[in-house]
């Protein structure tokens, strides 16, 4: 047989190898995918008022979720000033029974057992230091400068309506709504109520479809639900009116976009913040 059919003849046999080669390659990375998109594993088994992380959470968002001040949250499960959670953690979503408030008051008692009464001496025998002409005047501390003035103060921004021409279709407690439900058209630009901090942009909170949470101060955040598209990520700033997102569908397949404003982790009407009137379609 000559060299060249030698050739010809392994050149099936070849084929096969690579494709079996190339069909373990892609079998593992699929598998991989499978094992990653998984169900979490808990560190535990979770009590009755705790949470497990899933992958794609935020503490923000649990927060959200569950109607808490983020900072509560992170105080009541040791999460660190990075906010980092890990699929699978255990969280608290209620504060800790007890040791907080008692582990103040031994401390006072501590202070109070410490004060010893004693009589008070005579001011010819107290043993202070007589004036006289070359005695220096007493130096007067000055007082403490006043303490700085924070640079981003609570509410000290303005609040504008999330769309333009917009209709209300669904207000603030009706049907149990923790926001308003704005009518529009789909891809209309969603803007951002007040300046802040984007703290979420993602899909993981159900009933919220795409999602974006901005976090304008200590106090307050904006939601805006059931977008088309999001604009923007977890961490940039933003700038009262700039464009965040794109109107989508809601629940009922129509265009809508469902607002809220969180004060402290609760839910308040947002007429409470927004200006008076929308301005007519």
């Amino acid at each position: 047989m000559s060299h060249f059919a030698k050739i010809r003849c392994a050149g099936p046999l070849l084929a096969v190898l690579l494709l079996q080669g190339c069909a373990g390659w892609s079998s593992w990375e699929d598998g991989k995918k499978k094992r990653d998109v998984g169900p979490v594993v808990p560190e535990r088994m979770p009590g009755p008022q705790e949470y497990v992380v899933q992958r794609g959470d935020t503490v923000f968002g649990i927060a959200f979720r569950n109607s808490l001040d983020y900072r509560d949250l992170a105080r009541w499960n040791d999460i660190g000033a990075d906010y980092l959670i890990r699929p699978g953690q255990i969280l608290r979503l209620r504060p800790p029974r007890g040791p907080a408030v008692a582990a103040v008051r031994p401390q006072q008692r501590f202070q109070t057992d410490q004060m010893q009464s004693r009589p008070i001496e005579d001011a010819s025998t107290a043993g202070a230091q007589a004036v006289t002409a070359d005695t220096p005047p007493p130096v007067v501390a000055p007082p403490p400068p006043p303490p700085p003035k924070p640079v981003d103060q609570v509410g000290a921004y303005s609040w504008g309506w999330p769309v333009d021409g917009a209709a209300v279709v669904r207000g603030f407690g009706q049907q149990g709504s923790k926001g308003v439900d704005f009518s529009g058209f789909v891809g209309q630009p969603v803007l951002a109520a007040a300046p802040g901090r984007v703290v979420y942009s993602g899909n993981a909170l159900k009933g919220y479809g795409e999602l974006v949470i901005i976090k304008h101060d200590d106090v307050y955040l904006s939601a805006y639900g059931y977008n088309r598209t999001r604009y923007v990520k977890e961490g940039d700033i933003v700038t009262a009116g700039q464009p965040i997102a794109e109107m989508g569908l809601g629940p009922e397949n129509k265009p809508l976009l469902h607002f809220e404003i969180r004060e402290k982790g609760q839910p308040i009407s947002p007429a409470q913040k927004l200006p008076a009137k929308v301005r007519a379609p």
